[in-house]
């Protein structure tokens, strides 16, 4: 299962991380540690979902683990891993998870799916440009690139497990990714994931 984000990431993000990549690695732990909590919340919430209880926790010990490799980069750079922050981006996406049964686990899957797209789109910009500098990092963020593929796409196959209805369902994903590209296009560029 497949879905392309609407709006690219503006240059000037690029930029701006490679301008200030302490703050960026910073709110890129905070980031993971969050991303592995959400999963664990997710398992804690649908112990009746076997499926989604496996997937969330391996989910959870990938984030942790991605959580680890950055922080040990923070560290290995002489810096301290600042404290976290409230995500703007995250938060909003959020605000659009609607209640009730039916249809919050399904909501709260495409919004984790749009999370981890937009994550691997911005970690692939981060590799691309440190290339010729710091290929180290390049080829660390190729990685996590390719963890983030994995993740939105398991979280896409299921919402659609939990739907039923593919139609239905990614007329919903068309929603929020239109509110997704609205935030990209609203709120203020900085150096962070989001």
């Amino acid at each position: 299962m497949h879905f392309e984000l609407l709006r690219a990431t503006p240059n000037k993000w690029v930029e701006m991380v490679f301008k200030d990549f302490d703050s960026f690695l910073s709110d890129h732990a905070s980031s993971e540690k969050k991303a592995s909590g959400m999963a664990l919340s997710v398992a804690a919430h649908y112990p009746d979902k076997p499926k989604i209880v496996s997937a969330m926790v391996d989910l959870a010990v990938e984030e942790l683990s991605h959580y680890r490799q950055v922080i040990h980069l923070i560290l290995s750079r002489g810096l301290h891993p600042r404290p976290d922050s409230q995500d703007t981006y995250v938060k909003k996406l959020n605000s659009a998870i609607r209640r009730g049964p039916d249809f919050f686990l399904i909501d709260r899957l495409l919004i984790g799916g749009i999370i981890e797209k937009r994550g691997s789109e911005r970690f692939s910009l981060v590799a691309q440009k440190f290339a010729q500098t710091e290929p180290t990092i390049s080829h660390f963020y190729t990685t996590i690139t390719a963890s983030e593929e994995r993740h939105y796409s398991l979280f896409l196959e299921l919402a659609l497990d939990a739907c039923g209805n593919e139609a239905e369902l990614f007329d919903r994903l068309k929603e929020l990714l239109e509110l997704e590209a609205n935030l990209i296009e609203e709120l203020p560029t900085r150096a962070a994931l989001h």
